[in-house]
C-alpha cells in the first residue's frame, strides 16, 4: 500500500541546511510537481484511516492545502486554511508556531466554537505548529475529530502523544546524507 508515495521518497533529493538533512517532495515543498496519482493515492488513504465525523477540514499554509482540497473534492466538506499572515477578520486568532527549521505566526479564521473539525499536514517533525495549533482551536471551542498527517520525521508524534493528542500518519521516515529511509507504513 502507498507505493507511489514510498517509491516518490525514497528517490527524494536531499538538501543539507547547516546539520539538518532535508528532503524534497511533492507533498511537502509541491517540488518536483505534484503528480495526480500521488495525490488520489493519499486522498484514499486518508479517507480509511480518519472518522467522517467532521464538518470542516482544516489545513496549514501551505502544503496542507493540496492535500485539503482533494480531501474537500472527495467529501464535499469545506476546507478552511491556516494562513501565514492576518486578514483582521472578526474572530481571527493568531498563534505563534514553530518547525524543525523556522518559526512563525499563524492564523486561524473561520473556525468558530462547536466546529467539527479534521486537521491535515504535509509533514509533522517537531510537532511544534500541530501543538500550538490544536491549542488555539481548543480556545476556541473547535472539536477535533482527527488530526493526520501524510509524513512523519522526528519525535513529533511522540510528543504530541505526551500531551493527550493522537496524530495519524501515513508513513514514518528517516532522513540522512544517503537519503530517506521508510520507518513504517501506517495502514
Amino acid at each position: 500500500m502507498l507505493n507511489i508515495l514510498r517509491e516518490s521518497l525514497l528517490n527524494a533529493p536531499i538538501v543539507r541546511r547547516g546539520d539538518y538533512y532535508y528532503f524534497i517532495h511533492p507533498i511537502s515543498d509541491g517540488v518536483p510537481q505534484l503528480e495526480p496519482e500521488l495525490l488520489e493515492e493519499i486522498t484514499w488513504h486518508i479517507l480509511g484511516m480518519v472518522s467522517k465525523d467532521f464538518d470542516k477540514i482544516l489545513a496549514i499554509e501551505a502544503m496542507g492545502i493540496p492535500l485539503a482540497t482533494a480531501l474537500s473534492m472527495k467529501t464535499g466538506i469545506p476546507f478552511t486554511i491556516i494562513r501565514k499572515r492576518p486578514y483582521g477578520l472578526e474572530g481571527e486568532v493568531r498563534l505563534s508556531q514553530e518547525t524543525g527549521y523556522s518559526k512563525g505566526e499563524l492564523y486561524v479564521n473561520n473556525v468558530r466554537k462547536g466546529d467539527r473539525v479534521l486537521i491535515v499536514d504535509d509533514v509533522i517533525s517537531t510537532g511544534g505548529t500541530l501543538v500550538s495549533l490544536i491549542k488555539a482551536l481548543e480556545g476556541i471551542g473547535a472539536v477535533i475529530t482527527g488530526t493526520i498527517v501524510v509524513i512523519e520525521r522526528g519525535n513529533g508524534v511522540s510528543r504530541l502523544k505526551d500531551l493527550g493528542i493522537d496524530v495519524k500518519t501515513l508513513i514514518c521516515i528517516d532522513v540522512t546524507e544517503k537519503g530517506v529511509s521508510i520507518e513504517a507504513v501506517h495502514e
